[in-house]
């Protein structure tokens, strides 16, 4: 595999290193050690799988506050999605900045999220699949999020949003929280 460190500290785009022959390729999408090396949380608690039926579809920005911070490996495996990380760690270099890249089934890549930073998605096709790595148990009443249209965050989805659930509409801004410490029981459910 080949990591490649983004802006966000702790967040990767993991590459594969295709092994080719007559028959197509291997490639390993996960090694704990590879991940141990770049001092990375290599634990799988959980896998999602999300599929899609519209292009626009937008799902986030999610996050999970402490105790159950989930780190995720991302990758899109039928279609193509725009995916998008928000750094909430204020000791980070890198705070409230985000990155977008495209994860799609030809490309091949997954995105390390690390703790404490928000992510999201949208779709660039019909009927997108998108498998999830999670780091930690789903754990409803820990979870959280922004609004993906924040200007706090200024992110630019490359389409205008055609789906999206009225969990995701609602969550609050940025500015909203700021003042209180966003890890004090701050639980919009």
């Amino acid at each position: 595999m080949i990591f490649t460190e983004t802006k966000i500290k702790g967040a990767f785009i993991v590459d594969l290193e295709l092994q080719r022959d007559s028959r197509g390729f291997f490639a390993r999408s996960f090694c704990i050690q590879e991940f141990k090396d770049r001092g990375l949380k290599p634990t799988i608690a959980q896998t999602n799988l999300s599929f899609n039926y519209k292009k626009g579809t937008l799902r986030g920005m999610h996050y999970q506050t402490p105790p159950s911070q989930e780190t995720k490996l991302v990758r899109c495996i039928r279609g193509s999605i725009y995916d998008v990380i928000i750094d909430l760690r204020p000791e980070s270099s890198s705070y409230l900045s985000h990155i977008g890249i495209e994860l799609t089934a030809e490309n091949r890549l997954a995105l390390y999220i690390p703790e404490t930073c928000a992510h999201g998605f949208q779709t660039l096709t019909d009927e997108t699949e998108v498998n999830y790595q999670m780091g930690d148990l789903y754990a409803p009443e820990y979870a959280n999020g922004y609004r993906y249209d924040d200007p706090a965050f200024g992110i630019e989805w490359p389409l205008p949003v055609t789906e999206i659930s009225e969990k995701d509409r609602a969550w609050s801004l940025f500015e909203s929280k700021k003042n209180c410490n966003a890890w004090d029981d701050v639980k919009l459910l």
